[in-house]
């Protein structure tokens, strides 16, 4: 006959089988450093001292480290998130669920407008105008060129306002993408649905609106050879997210017939004749084909360009998918990451005569908290 204490019994040994096989599985299986689903390094297991004992400090690595090995942490993770989406929730870590299977990242004003437009001043102060033509492009995301996919009651962007008082309060002539954009916004996916970047053709209609700002006829996308290189992208907001049950992105990269391109990187000494590196595609950060990742400096020469002129970028990563269009209409392109370029860009600009133009382009949503722009100077 069984009983009441038999059953109790039998739950109370299969609890301990369970926490028993978890604890083995914990500490026998193979331990990953790198999430890619989330894109972020995992807790390593904690060194024990007496004094990370007493104040807290072990035992709370301790159980960031439990959690973020858990077995099959990524499902369970991934389930979660599905869950609560389809239980209505429509905003994940500040990124909006938005339609048509967008995450579309939320926009917070900026706190240091006026160190940003501080920093822009001086370094348009140090440029002999009468030589050199600077603008400034303030590009905005998807919550302001998609708004209309977002969520109802989503607070509305003032990208656009903040945008505006950046422009008037630097003084560096503006050229403003915006409308090209919303213009273009039915022509096409010109954002990636997991990721915070434009695409490739959201790029090229930020260029149309360089093109306008600088009476250059644009190259037409018709004549250009278009590639997809990967329909497997998934980028910073499907991390952020964790939603792995949504589809992925597709990446398609354009390229000139007419182009001769050298491409070198001063950093590592890698000469090419490509702007992509297409070695990324077989990895989780695939945006990074674009200009092959990071670099503090990128020289770009383009013997077939329609003009001899020289363009120095400065810039956060929307631009790495713009330069392949600027390539065809200057002979020489130096791409600056002021991140990790340590000897200021206006000094080389002393040192380079033949720079004829500058452009400083940065997205709207990264802008406030980009620590590049503390190196424009």
């Amino acid at each position: 006959m069984i009983t009441n204490v038999t059953i109790k019994r039998a739950v109370v040994c299969l609890l301990c089988i369970g926490i028993l096989s978890l604890s083995v599985c914990l500490l026998v299986r193979p331990k990953k450093e790198f999430s890619e689903n989330e894109n972020r390094y995992l807790t390593k297991f904690p060194s024990f001292t007496a004094k990370a004992l007493l104040d807290g400090a072990y035992t709370e690595t301790l159980g960031d480290w439990l959690a973020d090995h858990f077995p099959q942490r990524d499902f369970f993770v991934g389930f979660k998130s599905g869950a609560e989406i389809a239980c209505g929730r429509k905003e994940i870590n500040h990124i909006y669920v938005a339609e048509d299977d967008y995450l579309i990242e939320s926009y917070a004003k900026p706190q240091n407008t006026e160190r940003i437009t501080d920093t822009l001043v001086s370094f348009y102060d140090k440029v002999d105008t009468s030589k050199v033509d600077v603008n400034l492009m303030l590009v905005p995301t998807a919550v302001t060129v998609y708004s209309d996919k977002l969520p109802a009651h989503a607070p509305l962007s003032d990208q656009t306002g903040t945008a505006a008082a950046i422009y008037e309060a630097s003084g560096i002539p503006a050229i403003d993408c915006t409308d090209r954009l919303l213009d273009g916004a039915s022509q096409g996916q010109l954002y990636y649905r997991t990721d915070h970047h434009w695409t490739t053709l959201g790029a090229y209609f930020g260029y149309l609106a360089y093109c306008d700002a600088k009476n250059m006829t644009p190259v037409s996308l018709d004549t250009l050879t278009a590639q997809t290189v990967t329909d497997a992208f998934a980028g910073t907001l499907y991390s952020k997210v964790n939603d792995y049950s949504r589809p992925k992105d597709s990446i398609t990269i354009y390229t000139n017939p007419g182009d001769d391109l050298t491409v070198t990187y001063p950093d590592t000494g890698e000469v090419t004749d490509s702007l992509y590196n297409l070695d990324y595609v077989t990895e989780k950060d695939k945006y990074s084909l674009f200009l092959n990742n990071i670099h503090p400096l990128v020289e770009i020469e383009n013997s077939a360009a329609s003009s001899q002129d020289a363009l120095m970028l400065i810039k956060d990563s929307y631009a790495n998918s713009l330069v392949p269009f600027l390539a065809h209409h200057y002979r020489k392109i130096y791409v600056f990451d002021t991140r990790y370029y340590r000897d200021g860009p206006s000094s080389f600009l002393e040192e380079h005569s033949d720079i004829t133009d500058v452009l400083i382009l940065y997205n709207m949503n990264t802008l406030d908290s980009d620590t590049g722009i503390r190196g424009i100077y």
